[in-house]
């Protein structure tokens, strides 16, 4: 397993003045570091960047949203799907610039977009048949996209990873799987260890986030961390734990996140103990 860690602890927009934090980051031991892209309007932004990682030793990942004007995959309006195509498509391209092979993130629908009530059919049908339809693009760059189920204040077509499984099942493609979190599945999941394991079995597990319930420090709160690793240890899951925690420097994630106050007295916090607790349970499993 890879020990990596989302770069949205800094910033929406990663580039090459956090260079310090990156050597930090590599100097801790992390494997790599998961890229958030939201502006996917200039790749050669991200192939820069990614020299920049191999220059560090540090591997990566994408992770992004459909928020504002980025289109939404579930809308019956065609003009918001073409958005949606024409923003993932972006994302993709932009993601294989900069060196990496994975898009993480609930890529689905409109985040913190609701309706009132649950996912309806035609809806899945539509996620389905634009998820199908990325397929070529993802193929053809070497993406494979990582659905993530988000807790119910978040969204509302997938919260489950028995849900993201279903979704995976519709398009039926191994460039489309599920990406478990811990802090999602603490909130959603009744059995959050059986769901994971359930999930392995399905062959749709493509990413862990390890992400502490007040999505602070792993290992400081009650979300199920050490019995996740023991659990992919056993299971041989190859993948990676990348840590997903959030702070208040970036002021709109901090809002879209509801994060209100402090978790950990600095982002430094997380990376040294974060990756000490992961390695730990690693060595123990």
């Amino acid at each position: 397993m890879r020990i990596g860690i989302n770069l949205l602890l800094w910033t929406g927009h990663v580039t090459r003045d956090l260079r310090p934090v990156l050597e930090e980051i590599a100097a801790t031991g992390f494997d790599g570091v998961e890229v958030p892209i939201f502006d996917a309007t200039d790749p050669a932004h991200y192939r820069d960047l990614g020299r920049l990682l191999d220059d560090l030793g540090l591997a990566r990942t994408v992770s992004s949203a459909f928020t504002g004007a980025a289109g939404n995959p579930v809308s019956p309006d065609e003009p918001e799907q073409a958005a949606a195509r024409t923003f993932l498509g972006d994302v993709v391209n932009c993601t294989a610039e900069l060196g990496a092979d994975m898009v993480v993130g609930p890529m689905f629908q409109q985040l913190g977009q609701f309706t009132g009530v649950g996912p309806t059919e035609s809806e899945l049908e539509r996620c389905a048949a634009f998820l199908s339809d990325m397929v070529p693009q993802l193929d053809g760059r070497g993406v494979t996209l990582a659905l993530e189920p988000l807790n119910r204040f978040e969204a509302y077509l997938l919260n489950t990873a028995e849900q993201g499984q279903a979704l995976c099942s519709r398009v039926g493609h191994s460039r489309v799987g599920v990406l478990y979190d811990t802090f999602h599945a603490n909130i959603e999941e009744k059995d959050p260890v059986t769901a994971l394991g359930d999930l392995h079995a399905s062959g749709r597990l493509v990413h862990v986030h390890i992400s502490e319930n007040d999505r602070g420090t792993p290992g400081k709160g009650h979300a199920k961390i050490r019995e996740t690793i023991h659990l992919l240890d056993a299971l041989d899951y190859d993948g990676w734990l990348t840590i997903e925690a959030f702070g208040k420097a970036v002021p709109e994630l901090a809002a879209a996140t509801c994060v209100w106050r402090d978790f950990f007295a600095d982002p430094l916090e997380v990376v040294h103990e974060g990756h000490a607790y992961i390695r730990d349970r690693l060595e123990t499993a």
